[in-house]
């Protein structure tokens, strides 16, 4: 049998400074929270969002769960997430005792649709969080009007969007808070890390108090006045952060040439449909994906098996959210659920080079024809 060459769906490119700066904490014995890269990495991101704060934390989800203690979000409150989007988003909403109430997505940009929102807001609904779904902005203009209206808090999730841009205008400040991960799949990365920014000083400085333990320094550096949590993130994994900052214009670059090929390659391809692109936003495409139309004349997951043995790794959509067994809401979401049982993310990591692009696309082509 033949052998093909393995491409992953992703991998981190970690020929910068990251070993510079890591060998640094090391021959300082700066390893800890406790170190200067910490804060230099969220003082550098939120510039780089054109935010004014940035609290770095141990990962994504910790990020979100964070945001919305900042908020006061808790018990007897509902927060409107997509269903469509990693298990994170409800999950944060699910530890502060909140209720995640499920939107359809929007099938022109894949994110949470905004005309659903009025749907289901109700006097207990507290906060939004749009998901920047596999780095393609969601429809902020429609998002923070309604938010205005009814009083609602804005949490961005913008894991999968570093540097996508909405009007001319980063992803992460729109909202009251946003939230980051630099997990090692990520468009930058840390191996395991989030960020939350926000121009609003008071939910910074909760964040970090909530971040560190709650400690209540004033009386006593081991006095806790509350709950409060250890979601630091370590100087090493800040170093790693700090270097692949100075390199993510060329990683979104790559990501966005990657798209490009291919959406060449499938441009008037009647057996899919590929990642979208408004006319206002500039996705990131930390997913190039392609939703296989009802005449692909095969299966989602059975094409996935097929792209394996040609060395090809793939992934499905998220499962939508409203439907897993220990959420199990009966809302009707036919958008989000064609969405997830159709849809494949190719290959998308920016160690690829153009000839494995294309590549994949005629393996595709191929096994569809």
């Amino acid at each position: 049998m033949k052998k093909y060459k393995f491409i992953p769906v992703t991998e981190p490119d970690l020929r910068g400074n990251e070993l510079k700066y890591v060998t640094d904490c090391i021959k300082t014995n700066w390893i800890s929270s406790n170190g200067s890269y910490v804060t230099e990495f969220g003082e550098k991101f939120s510039r780089y969002c054109n935010v004014k704060y940035g609290v770095p934390v141990s990962n994504g989800t910790t990020a979100l769960h964070l945001a919305l203690l900042a908020l006061g979000i808790g018990p007897g409150d509902e927060v409107l997430v997509p269903s469509l989007t990693f298990v994170a988003t409800a999950n944060a909403v699910l530890y502060v005792g909140a209720k995640p109430v499920f939107l359809e997505s929007d099938p022109e940009t894949w994110c949470l649709d905004p005309n659903d929102i009025k749907n289901k807001i109700t006097k207990h609904t507290k906060a939004i969080i749009p998901v920047h779904l596999y780095g393609h902005p969601a429809e902020m203009d429609s998002i923070l009007h309604i938010a205005r209206k009814h009083n609602l808090y804005v949490i961005e999730d913008a894991a999968e969007a570093h540097g996508a841009l909405y009007n001319g205008k980063k992803v992460g400040s729109f909202g009251h808070v946003a939230c980051f991960s630099f997990f090692g799949n990520k468009t930058i990365t840390t191996g395991e890390g989030g960020m939350v920014i926000t121009n609003n000083k008071q939910i910074m400085e909760r964040l970090i108090y909530l971040r560190d333990g709650a400690r209540n320094k004033s009386v006593n550096n081991y006095f806790h006045a509350e709950l409060g949590y250890n979601y630091a993130l370590t100087n090493l994994q800040a170093a790693v952060g700090v270097a692949q900052l100075e390199r993510i214009g060329v990683f979104i670059s790559k990501k966005r040439k990657i798209a490009s090929i291919y959406r060449e390659a499938f441009r008037n391809y009647n057996k899919l449909d590929f990642s979208p692109q408004k006319k206002n936003v500039n996705s990131i495409f930390w997913m190039s994906s392609v939703v296989l139309r009802k005449n692909a004349g095969i299966t989602r997951d059975c094409l996935i098996e097929k792209l394996a043995k040609f060395g090809i790794q793939t992934r499905p959509f998220f499962y939508p959210l409203h439907k897993l067994p220990y959420i199990n809401d009966k809302v009707k979401l036919p958008v989000t659920e064609y969405l997830a049982g159709n849809g494949l993310n190719l290959p998308s990591g920016v160690t690829l080079n153009e000839k494995d692009v294309v590549y994949i696309a005629d393996t595709i082509k191929k096994i569809l024809k």
